[in-house]
């Protein structure tokens, strides 16, 4: 499941998993009953941009969550991501943590691309 619909990451988290065979519900934060779909999910993936909007007990014990979100909160020091980390890692057979999570997967895999790019253009 991909909570969040946007063109940046919620709609191409979609399309890789359904590449890869995976039946893919996407939601979003008006999405009526998010609640109980989250907790219907083996694999969640959060990139709904509101700070810790998924809590723990919305997650199906032992489901994967990625976490794509990165929030700040004024007041409160360090950043967060819209899963609720601590009641989630409790639950959750693997969580990606906010900040490092998928971060620096996304830097990397720019700079491959960017990689790639070059090199087609200079052929």
């Amino acid at each position: 499941m991909v909570v969040g619909r946007s063109v940046i990451v919620g709609k191409p988290a979609a399309l890789m998993l359904l590449q890869k065979h995976a039946t893919v519900t996407i939601a979003h934060s008006r999405t009526e009953n998010l609640e109980d779909l989250c907790r219907e999910a083996d694999i969640l993936v959060a990139a709904v941009g509101k700070a810790e909007m998924i809590k723990g007990s919305w997650i199906k014990p032992d489901a994967v969550v990625i976490d794509a979100g990165y929030n700040k909160i004024e007041g409160r020091k360090g950043d967060v991501g819209d899963v609720e980390f601590a009641s989630a890692r409790e639950v959750a057979k693997w969580i990606t943590p906010v900040p490092g999570g998928v971060g620096p997967m996304t830097v990397a895999c720019l700079l491959s691309n960017a990689v790639d790019s070059a090199e087609k253009t200079q052929a």
